[in-house]
């Protein structure tokens, strides 16, 4: 399997050593419902946990809960409510929405709640080997002691300082030493959760809890990192820093992120308002052409949201159970027909080329060189499950 390496800057072979394929993706802030673009980002790891099961690993993808941050405090304090009643309500509708989609299931989805101890100890290692220092009530990481801050993002100074100022990174914090700086634990305001800490009462900072939750569920260094594109910094650059810090190896051997999905000519995003919910799509169409309109886009490619790809996922999935029905029982495969699969597995193992996987079953359907058992075992390695019919609902949401 050859997969594009974001730190690397190019397509390198993805051979894990080892049986078992250790995974970690940056999971939800649950204060608002799952979006399109939070769906195509765990479709991606989706498919490629089938891709690898299917060539004989067991995938063990660890994926967060961010429970308590900037983000979900402020919505918690509009709504009226308690931020942990706010994170388990959402949190059932992003369980359902994964439901519909026929998600495999993480190994493991801690929350940043469960890990305050954890976090604190691993500020208290990050500080006793010299990386960290406390200013203003907060412990921040010293970047300058870093000398490998960048070799995920590659970007430089100017260009860090300007995305960290606009997601959340606060350069102009008088406490730190270098504007770049990021907080490990800070202090609570008075209506905020406090945890006692002996830096002072507080909580943890963004990036922190990424790299608890990583050592404790999967060990100093992982296989793979996912997440967003819009993550790679500051967060997974962070992230790094922090965790290569605290156990002098690295953190990730491969990292792999998610472009974005976009509308009206910006990132779909919680903070924009330019949402297209999945819960609110799966009241009109098939889940099933929800996951197919994403995966007919390269996971490494920006796409706009259009309301005509419910459409077009929703024809092609039509024909790909009226294939998969027409002679799913057929013992009669001739050589030609095993191709199907091997195709979308050649896709697939090409940087995760989803598009050229359903161009593989499409072709095979029209060219009728496929029985269904072999169509449906290709859709299946996408995820897509065509034993049942489609649910045709009612009119398009536009």
């Amino acid at each position: 399997m050859l997969l594009y390496d974001t730190a690397r800057q190019q397509i390198v072979p993805f051979d894990p050593p080892d049986h078992i394929v250790t995974m970690y993706t940056c999971g939800i802030t649950p204060y608002d419902s799952t979006h399109l673009g939070h769906a195509a980002t765990y479709l991606t790891y989706d498919v490629l946990q089938r891709r690898l099961r299917d060539l004989g690993h067991e995938t063990r993808c660890v994926r967060n809960i961010t429970d308590v941050d900037d983000s979900i405090l402020p919505k918690a304090k509009e709504l009226g409510v308690h931020y942990l009643d706010l994170a388990a309500s959402e949190l059932a509708r992003f369980d359902a929405d994964m439901e519909r989609l026929e998600m495999l299931p993480s190994w493991s989805e801690p929350r940043a709640t469960s890990a305050i101890p954890d976090i604190r100890g691993f500020i208290g290692m990050v500080l006793d080997q010299g990386f960290a220092y406390q200013a203003g009530g907060a412990v921040y990481f010293e970047v300058s002691k870093f000398p490998k801050f960048g070799q995920i993002s590659h970007l430089s100074r100017e260009e860090m300082l300007l995305l960290a100022q606009e997601r959340g990174g606060n350069p102009d914090d008088p406490h730190k030493r270098d504007p770049l700086d990021f907080v490990l634990w800070q202090p609570s305001l008075p209506d905020e959760p406090s945890w006692d800490s002996l830096w002072g009462p507080g909580r943890p900072g963004w990036h922190i809890e990424c790299s608890a939750l990583c050592l404790r569920e999967l060990g100093t260094s992982i296989d793979l990192h996912g997440g967003g594109s819009d993550l790679i910094f500051p967060h997974h650059e962070c992230e790094a820093a922090q965790s290569e810090a605290a156990t002098g190896e690295p953190l990730v051997r491969h990292w792999m992120h998610q472009a974005m999905v976009r509308m009206d000519g910006e990132k779909m995003s919680k903070s924009l308002g330019n949402l297209v919910f999945v819960s609110d799509l799966s009241l009109t169409w098939d889940p099933r052409a929800i996951r197919l309109a994403c995966l007919g886009h390269h996971y490494r490619t920006s796409w706009e949201w259009q309301a005509s790809l419910m459409t077009e996922a929703t024809e092609r999935l039509l024909a790909w159970v009226a294939a998969g029905s027409a002679t799913a029982n057929s013992s009669d495969a001739s050589a030609d027909s095993l191709l199907v699969l091997e195709q979308v597995r050649l896709a697939l193992d090409s940087d995760l080329d989803t598009p050229a996987a359903l161009s593989a079953i499409d072709s095979a359907i029209s060219q009728g060189d496929a029985t269904g058992a072999d169509i449906q075992q290709a859709a299946q390695l996408l995820g897509v499950d065509l034993s049942r019919p489609v649910l045709l609902t009612g009119e398009p949401l536009l």
